[in-house]
């Protein structure tokens, strides 16, 4: 296997996974970056964290961004004789704002983008069935590797062996990997053409906690099929605020709190709404409020979340089309964004709680995991710390999430709707 021989960058999205209706299929990518730069050496493992998570710095092999490299390097053919990580992470952890996805994308994307034949030997559907198999539920993932609204399922029924019947070619949104060999590929299973665009949404980069919350590997999930995505582009106008709780809880801890069943009404409410939100985000803003109701999740991690009930109850109240963030314990609320007093009343009402949320604006991130070979953007050693700007301007060579193409780098190895990979194909 040859090895790159310069290091590879990866910047992955903040993800708000369910978005009220959409239970364990939806997610959101925000534009909140996590950065990773990760190299080949002769030997040994050197990890540095700067921003959020400093802490794990010294997890060793038990860091989620290596194990999600060591995940990917084994599919990939080979381990590297040594590594090193340099981390820069915005996106708080534990927040049910995507830390764990990122953590486990950027791992997957860096170790692609080390070895020299990467794409090919792990093309774009290995990635998604890979990183779904280490986080354990796709509506995070999905949105952190396309950007913009993803929708995430299953494929196939109970018994059908799976083998791929039935898939498109294979799918994906596949990630750039700084080389010829990405360019005009067929799409790889896994992801479905989506309706727009020109041609055609716990521990972050550096956390080194668990993947996941023990649902289980997602190529053998609900009926035993592939894991598919479709990304869907969000209205230009639509944008986000967070309310990021002061403290962190434990994906699992929240689906704890899930019953087994639910009323048949309710399933058919949330059914409705889940349509509803797809109009909403896509075509019509003004219904976003009610599109926004949930049926299936929220009302039963209450109990287990009091600040959060709390915060979404009044926001709701006010007709603020707010959310769990995922499995919380943070809010997000979304907004035409030329609804300014619906945006303002967010951070005021937050503080009427006596809580320190911590409310910051977000736009739609529009691009999805990134990946420059040779990048620096990591801090240096002794670097500033990092992790509190939610919209931090773009490095060069790095196009701006969601922003104009006007002076695109002709070459860059992108994951999403701008990818070599990507442009100029219908299912885009």
């Amino acid at each position: 296997m040859i090895w790159a021989q310069s290091p590879a960058e990866v910047r992955v999205p903040a993800t708000s996974a369910n978005l009220g209706p959409g239970f364990d299929a939806f997610g959101l990518a925000l534009a909140m970056y996590d950065r990773l730069e990760a190299g080949v050496t002769g030997g040994g493992l050197a990890i540095e964290v700067r921003g959020e998570g400093e802490e794990t710095a010294g997890a060793g092999e038990k860091h989620l961004v290596v194990r999600a490299m060591r995940a990917a390097f084994d599919v990939l053919g080979g381990q590297p004789a040594g590594l090193t990580l340099r981390c820069a992470n915005a996106i708080p952890h534990g927040r049910g704002l995507g830390s764990s996805a990122a953590a486990v994308v950027s791992g997957i994307l860096a170790a692609r983008a080390l070895v020299a034949d990467g794409a090919d030997r792990l093309p774009g559907a290995g990635v998604l069935r890979l990183a779904v198999d280490l986080e354990g539920h796709p509506d995070n993932v999905a949105a952190c590797l396309a950007g913009g609204l993803t929708i995430a399922w299953h494929s196939g029924v109970a018994g059908a062996g799976g083998a791929g019947a039935g898939l498109v070619p294979d799918a994906g949104v596949v990630p750039g990997d700084g080389g010829a060999a990405g360019a005009g590929l067929v799409p790889d299973p896994g992801v479905v053409p989506g309706d727009g665009g020109a041609a055609g949404d716990g521990g972050a980069a550096g956390d080194g906690g668990a993947a996941g919350d023990g649902r289980g590997p997602a190529p053998d999930g609900p009926g035993g099929g592939h894991v598919r995505l479709l990304r869907l582009d969000v209205l230009d106008s639509i944008t986000a605020v967070a309310c990021v709780a002061p403290t962190a809880m434990a994906t699992s801890e929240a689906r704890c709190a899930l019953p087994a069943s639910v009323p048949h009404a309710d399933a058919a409410a949330n059914a409705a709404r889940s349509a509803l939100l797809l109009a909403a985000l896509t075509r019509d803003p003004a219904v976003l409020f009610d599109a926004t109701e949930d049926y299936l999740h929220q009302r039963y991690r209450a109990a287990a979340m009091p600040q959060t009930a709390d915060l979404l109850a009044r926001l709701r109240r006010a007709r603020v089309a707010a959310v769990v963030s995922g499995a919380g314990p943070s809010v997000l609320a979304l907004a035409p964004a030329d609804d300014r007093p619906g945006l303002a009343i967010v951070d005021s009402i937050a503080g009427e709680t006596g809580i320190a949320w911590r409310v910051t604006p977000l736009k739609v991130d529009r691009q999805g995991a990134t990946v420059e070979p040779g990048g620096t953007g990591a801090p240096q050693p002794g670097a500033a710390r990092q992790g509190r700007s939610t919209n931090q301007a773009p490095e060069p060579g790095v196009v701006p999430a969601g922003g104009s193409t006007q002076g695109r780098v002709a070459d860059p190895a992108t994951h999403g709707p701008q990818s070599r990979e990507c442009r100029g194909l219908l299912w885009c």
